[in-house]
């Protein structure tokens, strides 16, 4: 087996979030009387962490240090509430994770989700085939800062050298690259291969079976 550990981004990766990000952001614009967006222009929003994300869709002018708090209080409200009103797994990981689990491999989770929301969507989708799940964290540096990642490698008990990360963006690339892991795309997710090729990515999926196969090689 060439891994003996894999880390999974959440949002575009395990998880077709997009429709449930895409709710949550317009209900705070209409609530203001901003633009909407479709779930298309989102796509490209997301990947950054939620703070990033209300800055990308408040307007300019509305950018204070209190509008922004209070749009990502509002999105997080609404977030909470119907996180899983569309949000669904991508076809075929939840077998792709029982056969990387049968094989042996430690499983974990790192997201720039706000870490109160990361381990009840996991748990509810995937229960608990998870050996960690990391979200945004007070005092943790978003991605692609590799600190949750050294945090996770030290929570499962493996090497850098011994451990994939597992994304569907270019945040994803530089976060395993920047915690000197080896990076799968996949290319379902919110960005697609383009983007993961030019980002620097040793491997590439494209659906959960070519998945299961190169990480259990």
């Amino acid at each position: 087996m060439m891994f003996q550990a894999a880390i999974f981004d959440l949002d575009g990766t395990l998880l077709n979030t997009l429709d449930d990000l895409t709710d949550a952001a317009n209900h705070v614009c209409r609530e203001n009387g901003w633009t909407t967006f479709t779930s298309g222009e989102i796509r490209h929003m997301v990947g950054n962490g939620i703070p990033k994300l209300a800055e990308r869709f408040t307007p300019e002018g509305e950018r204070t240090p209190e509008g922004m708090a209070e749009s990502v209080r509002r999105f997080m409200d609404y977030y909470d509430a119907h996180k899983m009103d569309k949000t669904a797994p991508y076809p075929g990981l939840l077998e792709t994770l029982a056969a990387l689990r049968k094989a042996g491999m430690k499983l974990a989770v790192f997201s720039n989700k706000a870490d109160d929301f990361c381990p009840a969507l996991v748990r509810h989708y995937f229960g608990d085939v998870f050996d960690a799940v990391r979200g945004k964290r007070d005092g943790f540096p978003a991605k692609p800062d590799p600190a949750g990642v050294f945090a996770l490698l030290s929570e499962l008990g493996v090497s850098a050298a011994e451990a994939v990360y597992v994304g569907d963006s270019d945040v994803d690339v530089l976060t395993g690259h920047n915690a000197g892991l080896r990076v799968c795309g996949v290319t379902w997710g919110f960005r697609g291969r383009e983007e993961l090729t030019r980002a620097g990515a040793e491997l590439l999926a494209d659906d959960a079976e070519e998945l299961t196969a190169l990480l259990l090689d």
